[in-house]
């Protein structure tokens, strides 16, 4: 199996976390090669540059959650205008990435969100840029995409004259694959938006500053057909055809490892939701296999388990993380996330046999669910399976607007839901009947850290601040501050994004159910 053909369904998850039309990192990867080879840059550095032009904004969930609460806003918003906007102009932050997320609103909540901008900036600058870049390296890393890769990741906001972050890079000591990255993924995107006058406007207006202003002459030169050739192009097929040699090809391993870890990163839209994709694709798949479905022993329920979520990325965070009752607007738009993780996964050739068990991961026996309102005779037993393991997870974990409930509780509620005919009593019983079932003494915990030390990284990854923490171990701040870089020094990160997809590729580190 081709890791292009994982790509390029999987980069659709990528395109609905930035509010991009579906196709867009695909339509960069093409833009982007085909630079490279105009270039003539060695055969590894194209393909270094297709990777990393493809995965361009994979972390953007990283910083999500604190982006919401910064800003009070849609993340995606934000994302989206970010895309469009020239940080190094006032200018383009008054007048394209303001209104790009006050979403239409008035003049009085436009100021407010320009206050907000103000205030948030710098955090989001400093913080957010480390985060996203941290998470982007992690995901080549489990993408078995190479070190070239992950570092060009790593420096996809470093800006040509060093005002840039997260390391304040200039020049040519921006790695070569990211500035030609930078340069053909921004032409892409505003051609999109307006055509070849409009990309090249772009990238004069960001020469120098942002952008490698040798790059921008030769895209200039030789750019336009290349946005028309991948304008023209059904990108899928077109983006195969173009992959650098040699192909890459996926081992099932390296499948489930990238799918695993696209969950993961979906995970990241919110503490409340960290580790849940995992928690469920093993959940289900002891209860499958306990069941005998056919489904556990192929691996396609983990497997539905570990993506079950990815439409989760189409939805605001602040939908996720509300306190209180959501609106009847925001539960219209939380039904979408079932439908657009099916959409997604059909479009994924090497996924598309686990798409039918997504999309009904929340269907109920008794016609209740969503998206399409199935009753018993339409969800299948490995749907009915995984609908009882995410609920039985969902229970178990803190959420906005409640604790989480204690094991018995959480059963009794389960079963509750089987004698109301929403919950399979087959599935639900299977699932119980594995809670608790592992057995065996851990020995040791991940990269070699102590008890309290996964008690600060849950801590963490719950998005509790340092003060928060202190006050949770009864601890001074400053001890805590210690007890958090210890962590972060340990397990070889420095934000709490990149912790928390640590905590996530270590299910030990989860909390029992």
């Amino acid at each position: 199996m081709r890791l292009a053909d994982l790509l390029c369904g999987l980069t659709l998850v990528i395109d609905l976390g930035m509010a991009r039309r579906p196709g867009s990192s695909l339509s960069a990867g093409l833009v982007a090669t085909a630079f490279a080879r105009v270039l003539d840059l060695p055969a590894p550095q194209v393909a270094d540059v297709h990777h990393t032009a493809l995965l361009r904004h994979v972390g953007c969930t990283a910083f999500a959650h604190e982006t919401a609460l910064l800003l009070g806003v849609d993340d995606r918003r934000v994302n989206e205008a970010g895309a469009r906007t020239d940080f190094s102009d006032v200018r383009d932050i008054i007048t394209t990435f303001l209104p790009g997320i006050s979403g239409g609103q008035g003049v009085a909540h436009r100021l407010r969100l320009a206050a907000a901008t103000v205030r948030a900036g710098p955090v989001i600058d400093r913080d957010g840029h480390r985060a996203d870049c941290e998470v982007a390296a992690q995901m080549a890393a489990r993408l078995g995409l190479g070190p070239g890769v992950a570092a060009a990741l790593s420096q996809m906001f470093e800006w040509w004259n060093g005002r840039g972050g997260p390391l304040g890079l200039a020049r040519e000591d921006i790695l070569l694959t990211t500035r030609v990255t930078h340069v053909a993924a921004t032409a892409s995107l505003f051609h999109g938006l307006g055509g070849t006058e409009a990309a090249l406007g772009a990238l004069e207006r960001r020469s120098g500053t942002i952008l490698d202003p040798d790059l921008v002459a030769e895209f200039h030169d030789y750019g336009p057909p290349l946005l028309a050739e991948a304008a023209e192009a059904d990108p899928g097929p077109a983006l195969l055809d173009a992959e650098p040699g040699p192909v890459r090809v996926l081992t099932p391993a390296g499948l489930a490892e990238a799918v695993r870890a696209f969950g993961d990163l979906v995970d990241l839209k919110t503490p409340y939701l960290h580790g849940h994709a995992t928690m469920v694709a093993d959940l289900a798949h002891r209860a499958g296999t306990r069941l005998g479905l056919p489904e556990a022993a192929d691996g396609r329920l983990r497997t539905a388990g570990w993506a079950h979520d990815l439409g989760r990325i189409g939805i605001a965070s602040g939908v996720w993380d509300r306190p209180g009752p959501l609106r009847e607007g925001e539960r219209e738009q939380v039904r979408l996330h079932a439908y657009y993780g099916e959409r997604l996964l059909r479009r994924c050739p090497p996924l598309a046999d686990v798409a039918a068990l997504v999309g009904a991961h929340h269907e109920r026996c008794d016609a209740g669910g969503y998206h399409r309102g199935l009753g018993a005779a339409q969800i299948s037993p490995a749907a009915r399976v995984l609908a009882a393991a995410d609920e039985l997870v969902a229970l178990r974990s803190d959420r906005p607007h409640r604790p989480a409930f204690e094991p018995d509780q959480a059963a009794a509620l389960l079963r509750e839901h089987v004698r109301e005919g929403a919950l399979d009593a087959e599935a639900a019983g299977a699932v119980l009947a594995c809670v608790g079932q592992d057995g065996g003494a851990r020995t040791a915990w991940p990269a070699g850290l102590t008890d309290r030390q996964v008690q600060v990284l849950r801590l963490v990854c719950e998005g509790l601040t340092n003060r928060q923490i202190a006050a949770r171990l009864g601890v001074s701040p400053r001890t805590a501050e210690h007890h958090v870089q210890d962590v972060y020094t340990k397990i070889g990160v420095s934000t709490r994004a990149a912790a928390a997809m640590f905590a996530m590729r270590h299910p030990a580190l989860a909390p029992a159910l």
